[in-house]
Order: C-alpha cells, then structure tokens, then sequence
C-alpha cells in the first residue's frame, strides 16, 4: 500500500483523540449519501412517470403517422404494402378519424371517433388489454345497430351500460347539393376500455372502419390514413424520412410520435434536468463539508506534516495524503447513497406503498424507472465534486514549512 493511502486510512479511522473531526467526517458522508440517494429516487421517479405516460400514449397512438395534405384518400393498399416492406416496421393500420356528438338519454357530448380494423388493433395495440368490459372482437359482428366501444369516462358521463344504445352525429355524414347535412346512427355499446388516460378514456370512440365510413359518407376504399407501430418506438424519425421518400410523388406526409408529443416530452425532460440540477447542489453541499473537515485536519495535523517532510516526505505526497482523505469520504458517502437510493428504489417498484389519487394523476402508484446511463453520471458527479473539495485544503498541506512547524516543539 502506498504510504499516502495508508496514512490517510489512518486518519480517516483513527480518530480517537479528535472525536469533533470524526464526526464532522460522518456529516460530511452522510450529507454526500442523502444527496446521491435524493438524486437517485427522484431521476427514477422521473424517468418513471415519462415512460409510464409514453408506453399509456403509443398504446392508443401511433408511432408513425401518415396522412394525406389533401385530406382522406383512397387506394391506401398499395401505400400499406410498401411501408410493411420496410425494417422496423412491425404493423401498418389503416384508420378512419372524425369528430362526432354522441347522446344517450341522459345527455349529449363531443367525442372522437376512430374507425379501425379490429384484428390489426388486437395484435399492434394495448386496446386488448385495456378493455374492462366487453372485447374489442364484439367491434366484428355485423349487426344492427352497429357496435362501438366507448372510454370509460365517456360511457360513465353518458350513463350507458353495456347493450344500451347511443346515437352518433356526424356534422359531414350526407353530402347534397346544398353541401354536407348532419347524419344520425344509432349504435350499441359492446364494450368499455380504460387506457388510464383521461383524455383518451373521455373522448375516444372505437367502431369498425365500415362502419365509420358509412355515418362519414366515405368510400368504401376511403380512410383518413395509416397507422404504423415500429418494432423499436425510438426508430421512428428514420421510418418516418423512409415513408416520405418512398411515396415523394404523392401529398402523403408522415409524422413520428416524437413531433405530435414534443411539447409533453420536453416539458418531462427540462423537469427532469432541473430537479437534477436543484439534486446535485444538495452534493456540493456535503463536499463543502468535506474542505471543513480537511482544513481542520491540516491544523490538527501540522505536526504530523511537518515530521513527514523532514523525512523526506515531498509536497506532493502531503497532498496525496489529504486528495485520498476526502476522496475516500466522498467514495463511502456515494457507496451509502447508492445502496440507500437503489434499496428504497427497489421498494417503491416491488411494494408500491406510496400510492397516488386517481382522480388527479393517471397511475395508482409511485414509478420508478433506474436508467443505467443516470445511475453512472450520478457516481461520476458525486466523485467528482468530492475529489474538487479536497485541492484546496490539501494545497495548504503542502504549502507548509516544517521548520516554522517544529521550531517551538
């Protein structure tokens, strides 16, 4: 062992005569663990809630987008074929999309409505899995009235149970001479999804594209575009530059889940770095502590300092021997603070005690979601600033004159 490492052992664990340094040592990895620990929970929690809200939001949404400029088109086939074609790729749905009123005997609310083929939803989509009551295959059956599945927040506000029936306003169904009329349809409730998304769960109605064609006055080969789920969500902005290229002859245009949620997700993002910001500062803070405790030790230990140099002891080595003392405090703080962060981490994810109000937030518990990439910058600063606090008190070490030290001893 080098003899800087070995002295500063000693000082660091020794410390029976100077109990006040010791202590003030313990503060200093205490406050650099509480630190580590805060930044941990709280960046998991972040990193939580955004890809909670982004697996919630491309569970109903697509992750690439691709419409006409010019409004619903026809002869979506060839256009579909081609995208399946492509890496990535995993799905391609055509849709129907329009705003409608829906009424039920109770009262009358704007929804929107989403026609989609049931048996590419079922595989591509979480629609499945969020119904609560009814089946998404109920959307097949070819009866009258048609069927339709409603959010449960929409079916709630309508007072309809499953079998009721509810009529649907198109303002554009019915096109005459004297322009588009108003059609009214009557549809049957087959079923209720819950995304836990009160947006999507109080506006969203899902029928069959047939039947969305027919309340719109669409063609029967007419849809308001395609709908493509990606094998990788994060591979969407080069699917969507590969689609416009593909079809560059045509007013087609694509756009990724990134562009229609940017405002979202930047919003998550710069509350994120903030509170890592505002974290970090809570490290610096126990670093501080370190510098007092060094430059405590230096003037208990002049002495000490002043033995060693007579005997050889070169400047540099002094301030070896304190750069290890407060890098090895720092080194236990961040050790305590990763195993204090990560352990009530672990917890949060397993246990789930901390449960949140539904009727205020769109999750029941706490998410915790530990990135690797977080964790290791997390050390990386928290070394880092530990190893900054320890120059100057050990430049004050080296700088002193072991003759003016051991002249009255």
């Amino acid at each position: 062992m080098r003899f800087e490492l070995f002295i500063a052992l000693r000082y660091l664990f020794t410390g029976r005569k100077h109990g006040f340094i010791s202590a003030i040592s313990l503060i200093s990895m205490l406050g650099v663990a509480l630190g580590v620990a805060a930044l941990i929970i709280v960046l998991g929690v972040m990193n939580g809630f955004s890809q909670n809200l982004r697996d919630k939001i491309l569970g109903v949404n697509a992750h690439v987008l691709v419409s006409s400029l010019k409004g619903p088109f026809t002869e979506y086939e060839q256009h579909k074929k081609r995208i399946e074609d492509m890496s990535q790729v995993r799905a391609v749905l055509p849709f129907v999309y329009a705003e409608v009123m829906l009424s039920s005997t109770r009262q009358a609310k704007g929804a929107i409505l989403r026609g989609i083929d049931t048996e590419a939803a079922s595989r591509a989509t979480s629609l499945d899995e969020d119904m609560v009551r009814g089946s998404l295959q109920e959307l097949e059956a070819k009866t009258s009235p048609h069927p339709i599945l409603l959010g449960e927040d929409l079916a709630s506000r309508l007072g309809l149970s499953l079998g009721d029936t509810v009529h649907m306003m198109s303002p554009s169904g019915e096109k005459s001479a004297a322009g588009f009329s108003p059609k009214i349809e009557s549809f049957r409730l087959a079923g209720v999804f819950d995304t836990g998304m009160y947006e999507y769960d109080s506006s969203l109605a899902y029928v069959s594209i047939p039947a969305a064609q027919d309340i719109l006055g669409f063609e029967e080969d007419k849809v308001t575009g395609l709908e493509v789920r990606l094998t990788d969500v994060y591979a969407a902005p080069q699917t969507a530059g590969a689609i416009e290229e593909a079809v560059s002859g045509e007013p087609l245009t694509a756009r990724t889940w990134m562009d229609m949620n940017q405002e979202l997700f930047s919003a998550l993002k710069l509350e994120k770095t903030a509170m890592g910001v505002i974290l970090l500062m809570m490290i610096m803070v126990g670093s501080f502590s370190i510098v007092t405790t060094l430059i405590m030790l230096v003037m208990e230990k002049k002495q000490d300092i002043a033995v060693l140099m007579a005997m050889g002891a070169k400047p540099g080595n002094i301030k070896r021997i304190f750069i290890y003392q407060g890098t090895l405090i720092g080194a236990i703080g961040t050790a305590a603070g990763y195993a204090l962060g990560l352990g009530i981490s672990y917890c949060l994810q397993t246990y789930e005690f901390i449960q949140l109000p539904q009727d205020i937030y769109y999750l029941d518990h706490l998410p915790i979601q530990l990135a690797a990439t977080d964790l290791t910058w997390i050390g990386i600063a928290a070394i880092g600033l530990c190893f900054l606090a320890t120059l100057y008190p050990a430049s004050r070490a080296a700088k002193l004159e072991p003759a003016s030290v051991l002249r009255y001893e």
